[in-house]
């Protein structure tokens, strides 16, 4: 016994000396104030200020991921300049004001490597870039804009090729040029009351082109957006429409097509 118990306590100094790589523990929570994310493994992560993933870097978030009020993460979702990636397992909850990039980082009718595997949900975003990401859950964004007329707070508001396996819900947004293009819903979409504003150095007005809710079409090549459930379109200024001069395609769509999108 008193062999066995020399034993034990020699392995376990030898295991305490051994260094923290060889042992490494389970993955904290990231934060980012500004500046670039790093690679890694997080369980959890918040940005606070201006931040961007780097350059190439695979970043996975065994958690949720919060971008707070005002703050900003991939500004014009910056991913698709240097191939980043995201890996959220939960949800993506974004503040007042924030801005949230994921994506755009492959071509136009496909996915690419970003997803969330919860919700994404967003509060008065100032604005959300979304494309070519797999969401398993809802993407839901209630308000939101710009803040002033200054060209630091215009931006448009794209959101395409995307897979979404639950309900994609856009409404009350007031910015720039807005758009529903080529993505697949499995659940209903609902866009509604969102206002799209000219350039501020334009003046006052609307952009004509905006609320654009179709797919694509570039020749004998279509590249649809596909919902399961309704799409329901209701309040918005220009009215949800589908722009054929610009390479617009038809919705298709398993239940209902109601308000404006009737004939889309």
């Amino acid at each position: 016994m008193r062999r066995l118990t020399l034993l034990g306590t020699v392995v376990a100094m030898l295991v305490m000396a051994l260094p923290g790589s060889a042992l490494a523990g389970k993955p904290g929570a990231g934060t980012c104030s500004g500046g670039m994310i790093p690679a890694g493994t997080y369980s959890g992560f918040t940005v606070t200020g201006n931040c961007a993933v780097d350059f190439d870097a695979s970043v996975q978030i065994n958690g949720n991921l919060t971008v707070a009020d005002g703050a900003i993460l991939n500004d014009h979702g910056a991913e698709g300049f240097h191939r980043a990636q995201m890996h959220i397992t939960g949800n993506v909850r974004v503040g007042k004001g924030a801005i949230l990039g994921l994506g755009y980082n492959a071509a136009e009718g496909t996915l690419g490597p970003d997803t969330v595997g919860g919700n994404i949900v967003a509060n008065q975003p100032l604005t959300l870039y979304l494309g070519n990401i797999t969401v398993g859950g809802n993407v839901i964004s209630n308000g939101g804009g710009l803040l002033s007329n200054s060209l630091a707070d215009f931006r448009n508001f794209p959101i395409k090729d995307n897979t979404i396996h639950g309900n994609l819900i856009i409404r009350g947004h007031r910015g720039g040029w807005i758009g529903l293009i080529r993505n697949h819903v499995d659940g209903n979409v609902v866009f509604a009351k969102n206002v799209s504003r000219s350039n501020p150095e334009t003046g006052p007005g609307t952009d004509g082109d905006s609320s654009e809710v179709m797919g694509s079409a570039f020749g004998p090549v279509k590249l649809p957006q596909t919902i399961g459930g309704n799409l329901i379109c209701h309040g918005n200024v220009p009215a949800a429409q589908i722009n054929f001069a610009d390479g617009g395609d038809y919705n298709v769509v398993g239940g209902h097509k109601i308000g404006e999108c009737a004939g889309l």
